[in-house]
């Protein structure tokens, strides 16, 4: 082998190192967002406290205002965010709680979101969710903007197998209109070996170009199956996922009262009926009758980027 022969397999035995160096740094995620509640006040450039008593359209009984937002320490020592729901009648409603988003402030597509909460005891009657909004809904209108549910207990289906503290689901909702209550959606539960309302817990969604992956403690099972998993890869046609997540999305959290999911719910096909007296309502165990609270405790929420094509982290400051 002559000497310019070498020299070109070095450049060529270089130019591969570099390829697999860049493609090794592109493949490991990092940290671009945090949010770890431990200022004293919530930090309203990055998050809206909810004030409304729509309830989602899920014939939830709960009124939800920023009074009910707060940040606290949890009795294990951590700083988080509370959102509690309590009975205590609010402009018509029977229960007061809390929800708060990132519309407008900060989006994100692509990448890791994951979020560490300790779940207050859901049955009878407690919804509490981390998720996601496509940001465009205002525009759209949903279930067009596309939706991705992390993390929801309290279902039903749940309480009625006797399991409300193990059952669990991630799901996503999509599509061109919501047609007489139907459209796409994918919803898939979950019975975990361990209470999920006891202690912290961490979920954790790996959104590629590719599909849609949800954990359960990840961070201490790294070799864990996903809990849901869903394909976004395909055309961009009409009811095709592949039209629906691949853009911005919003973080929300909220605990719910009551609802469809929970199988409490506040209205009927005759009227909507929020009273106190509602029969659903009264079935609510998981509220003390003495007014006080129950909690949903947030520790932190991380978003984590690779530098994959695509991937947008957008703060509006």
């Amino acid at each position: 082998m002559n000497k310019q022969t070498v020299k070109i397999a070095s450049i060529i035995l270089l130019s591969l190192n570099l390829a697999f160096v860049q493609a090794q740094k592109a493949s490991e995620y990092k940290i671009v967002w945090e949010e770890n509640f431990d200022k004293t006040t919530v930090d309203k450039s990055i998050w809206n406290l909810e004030n409304n008593k729509s309830g989602g359209g899920n014939a939830e009984f709960q009124y939800y205002t920023p009074d009910n937002i707060s940040l606290e320490k949890h009795p294990a020592g951590y700083s988080c965010l509370v959102l509690s729901a309590q009975k205590e009648r609010l402009k018509g409603r029977p229960a007061t709680s809390g929800r708060l988003n990132t519309a407008g402030k900060l989006t994100v597509k692509y990448g890791i979101i994951e979020a560490r909460v300790c779940i207050p005891k859901t049955a009878n009657g407690l919804w509490p969710a981390f998720w996601l909004m496509g940001d465009d809904k205002d525009q759209v209108g949903w279930p067009k903007c596309g939706e991705i549910d992390v993390i929801e207990m309290g279902n039903d289906k749940g309480i009625e197998a006797g399991s409300t503290e193990t059952f669990y689901n991630g799901a996503c909702h999509w599509g061109e209109s919501f047609n007489k209550g139907k459209y796409p959606n994918l919803v898939q539960a979950s019975t975990s070996e361990y209470s999920m309302q006891e202690g912290f817990h961490t979920f954790t969604l790996v959104w590629t170009p590719d599909s849609l992956n949800m954990f359960l403690d990840k961070d201490k099972f790294p070799t864990r199956k996903p809990y849901f998993a869903m394909s976004i890869k395909g055309e961009n046609i009409p009811d095709n996922p592949a039209r629906y997540f691949h853009k911005p999305f919003h973080l929300i959290a909220n605990l719910a009262v009551g609802g469809f999911f929970t199988g409490l719910p506040s209205s009927s096909k005759k009227a909507i009926c929020v009273s106190s007296k509602n029969k659903n309502f009264q079935k609510v165990t998981a509220l003390p009758q003495d007014g006080s609270a129950a909690k949903f405790y947030i520790d932190y929420i991380r978003i984590y980027q690779n530098g994959t094509p695509g991937e947008e982290l957008n703060i509006k400051k």
